[in-house]
């Protein structure tokens, strides 16, 4: 059911990116084949045989606005620009974008495909007798399919993400399931297990005591305790997958799935340590100030998911879903 969820979302989310590409099309915000009329204040004339002249492409805000059809700025505009002349007199501009651009030429840059600078190809330049200044008459590289290269773009990244991912939990599974086998080995689990049964058997009542969920569950609640986010997720797995054994209804959560789920929800933590660890590489002048405000908050959200999904699980409605 998720699969087809997320194949539902794909397809909507490039449906809707083509149609507001064909609405481009039409409306043409980013004025394709039109020519922009701009004064450069030169700064760096031709030198030798390289014909390139260096300096701010100044535009008043009114006619920046008119012709792209709102108010985008308010301010005048002095955008770093260079105008090269071949030796056969054709003549192209660059835009050297910056966070100091205009925001919709920074949006143009980036959907062309490179977000520090944006062509165009210069139809008439004229430069004063001082040398000092220029009037050029430009038209920008034509911008087109902005959502549906967003969409494509987006879909690569997070592809990327996610085998980044997957190949940076595999030493930390192998490292942490090493440490419960050898926890396990030792008898330290064993040891926790009937330290904690009073506790597990009245969170836990479905499983028995002794069984490897409980130590795993365990594991995941300590390293999860002391902020360990990384360490906790294949224990956590290593619960679930212990849990599903466990589950006369294949597919369907069980009650002791569904409380372990609530406490890793809440995020029942003592000591916040890659919180910490953030806040300190960020600079922060005392990063283990949200020591009591975590404990707090994530005790008060796992004792409320503990309660609703135990008195969730006593309703006839979800008892029969699992008779049945």
């Amino acid at each position: 059911m998720l699969n087809y969820i997320w194949i539902g979302l794909i397809l909507v989310g490039l449906f809707v990116a083509v149609g507001n590409d064909i609405v481009d099309e039409v409306q043409n915000p980013y004025r394709n084949g039109q020519p922009f009329v701009g004064v450069i204040q030169v700064t760096k004339t031709p030198s030798g045989v390289r014909q390139s002249w260096e300096g701010d492409l100044v535009v008043a805000p009114d006619y920046f606005n008119s012709f792209y059809g709102a108010q985008r700025t308010q301010e005048a505009i002095r955008q770093p620009v260079t105008v090269s002349v071949s030796a056969d007199g054709a003549a192209s501009l660059t835009m050297h974008i910056s966070d100091a651009s205009p925001s919709w030429w920074r949006q143009m840059a980036k959907s062309a495909g490179s977000k520090d600078r944006l062509l165009g190809n210069v139809l008439e330049f004229s430069v004063s007798e001082d040398r000092s200044s220029g009037r050029v008459q430009v038209v920008l590289e034509s911008i087109r399919f902005v959502k549906l290269k967003s969409v494509t773009q987006a879909s690569l990244d997070y592809a990327a993400l996610a085998v980044n991912i997957a190949l940076g939990l595999i030493g930390i599974m192998a490292l942490w399931l090493g440490v419960m086998k050898v926890a396990e080995e030792a008898g330290l689990l064993q040891v926790l297990t009937r330290m904690l049964t009073p506790l597990t058997k009245r969170l836990f009542p479905d499983v028995p005591p002794n069984h490897p969920a409980v130590g795993a569950i365990i594991m995941n609640i300590a390293a999860n305790m002391l902020g360990l986010s990384n360490a906790a997720t294949p224990l956590g797995l290593k619960a679930m997958e212990e849990l599903n054994k466990l589950n006369p209804k294949v597919g369907t959560a069980t009650n002791a799935m569904i409380t372990f789920l609530a406490i890793n929800t809440g995020g029942l933590i003592l000591l916040p340590a890659t919180a910490i660890a953030v806040r300190a590489a960020a600079g922060s002048s005392n990063p283990g100030i949200i020591i009591g405000t975590s404990i707090v908050g994530a005790g008060c959200a796992t004792i409320a998911g503990i309660v609703a999904s135990k008195l969730l699980q006593r309703l006839p409605k979800y008892k029969k879903a699992m008779e049945v």
